[in-house]
């Protein structure tokens, strides 16, 4: 009767699809699979019987999406047929968007590597057992939706308690993620060194300050930005040795890491950018090499990787080089924020809500300070386009320079409409802003 009732909900599935695209609306990336798991709630935990191989899950603040679909490149690159929620919907109804429009019956995949929000880890977990949980970083982020950052631990923490074999991969430079999962197999990662190359690097931005067990503030000897470093405390507790040990060179328009294998070093090149990236390839190569791909296999699959939507994605709109790269709090956002071409014309869209956070203070702890020497007009827009005028003024960037466009279709046919082509376009938006822009 249960595979009655699957096979009737793939065929379902696939009938609402089919219609949302005839009469040519947007099913988003989660409405056929809110539909399947209210028709069959079990459906889930039936489609781990067509992944005969090794299950992976990534969750963490930052970096989700660009991990999921880097350690999902290099298994597709390498011939392994893969079911990945690569858009980016991270709660159970994304997750079962994804497996209903993509199982077949008579079909199997190798493996699935599945992208989750925190909140909604512990669920999936009550569906599938998965074979590794990669933990990328933990910060403040929509408190009125998480809470503080032990609530969002403890979240996840409850997720690993349902799985005692489950193997996690995690950021070793993070104190609350080193922390997860005493009683199962840990991996660790992190970076012994970070260099800069042409990249503005200085940091006003506040860090989050963690205490040590004994009570102690944890001290660092090397901080590489927000919590992540290599901390340690007077009482004698440090962070932890790590397995994949990395060295990066962060250049304007690519990466170069090197890994520490117990006694093996590997060389990779990747073309995207930023700190918070070296860090989420860093997890995928980890991953990688643990799960028993060579160096040759990873690069391969690294050359042909292309960003995320929204994931520092670099397009073209209306003739113009553009990159796109979504800001959700202040950890992430100062980070995209020093990689800013200040001579392209800025976009800034900020919405409030639900999938964004209603509280949208982050924005004064981010450092938008950084693009007080813009060459050209900084527009605002979307449902707070006035809060985020408001915060770059008070960021130093001249009033004159400052335009409020609400509507977000508008405000990109503006920022676009410049006949010099050689003029590039920088657009940072919210989560559903950048929705709507992948919509338009």
């Amino acid at each position: 009767m249960e595979r009655i009732k699957f096979y009737i909900s793939l065929l379902l599935a696939r009938l609402i699809a089919l219609i949302i695209k005839l009469i040519g609306r947007s099913g988003g990336t989660s409405f056929v699979g809110l539909f399947t798991l209210k028709f069959n709630p079990n459906f889930l935990n039936y489609c781990s019987k067509y992944i005969t191989g090794k299950k992976f899950s990534v969750t963490g603040t930052n970096g989700k999406t660009t991990t999921a679909g880097l350690i999902a490149q290099i298994l597709e690159a390498n011939g392994k047929k893969v079911i990945h929620n690569a858009q980016g919907a991270n709660m159970l109804t994304g997750i079962a968007n994804v497996f209903a429009k993509t199982v077949v019956p008579s079909k199997r995949f190798d493996n699935c590597v599945l992208e989750s929000d925190e909140a909604y880890l512990s669920k999936l977990y009550d569906f599938m057992t998965v074979d590794y949980l990669i933990v990328t970083n933990l910060f403040r982020d929509q408190l009125d939706r998480y809470g503080e950052l032990d609530t969002t631990a403890k979240k996840i923490q409850s997720a690993i308690d349902k799985n005692k074999d489950l193997t996690l991969i995690l950021n070793a430079d993070d104190p609350l993620v080193a922390n997860l999962g005493k009683d199962n197999k840990r991996i660790y990662y992190g970076f012994e060194n970070i260099e800069f190359a042409n990249t503005r690097t200085i940091s006003n931005a506040p860090a989050e300050m963690f205490n040590c067990v004994c009570g102690n503030p944890l001290e660092y000897s090397k901080r590489f930005y927000a919590q992540q470093g290599h901390y340690y405390c007077t009482c004698g507790y440090h962070r932890p040795n790590c397995d994949y040990i990395g060295s990066a060179k962060i250049f304007d328009d690519y990466i170069e890491i090197q890994v520490k294998d117990k006694d093996k070093t590997t060389n990779y090149t990747v073309d995207i950018i930023g700190l918070y990236n070296a860090y989420n390839v860093l997890a995928a190569i980890t991953t990688a090499l643990e799960t028993g791909f060579s160096q040759e296999e990873i690069q391969e699959a690294l050359k042909t990787y292309k960003a995320m939507f929204g994931r520092a994605e670099k397009t073209e709109i209306n003739g113009h080089k553009a990159i796109i790269q979504l800001i959700k709090n202040p950890a992430g956002a100062s980070e995209v924020l020093k990689t800013v071409d200040l001579s392209s014309n800025i976009l800034i869209a900020i919405n409030d809500n639900f999938a964004d956070g209603r509280d949208v203070s982050w924005l004064w702890d981010a450092e938008f300070e950084l693009l007080k020497d813009t060459q050209k007009t900084i527009i605002t827009s979307g449902i707070r386009a006035q809060d985020m005028a408001l915060r770059l003024k008070y960021a130093g960037i001249p009033t004159d320079k400052i335009k409020i466009v609400p509507d977000l279709f508008q405000a990109i046919n503006e920022i676009s409409s410049n006949k010099n082509l050689n003029e590039k376009i920088t657009i940072l938006p919210s989560y559903t802003a950048l929705l709507q822009i992948k919509n338009r």
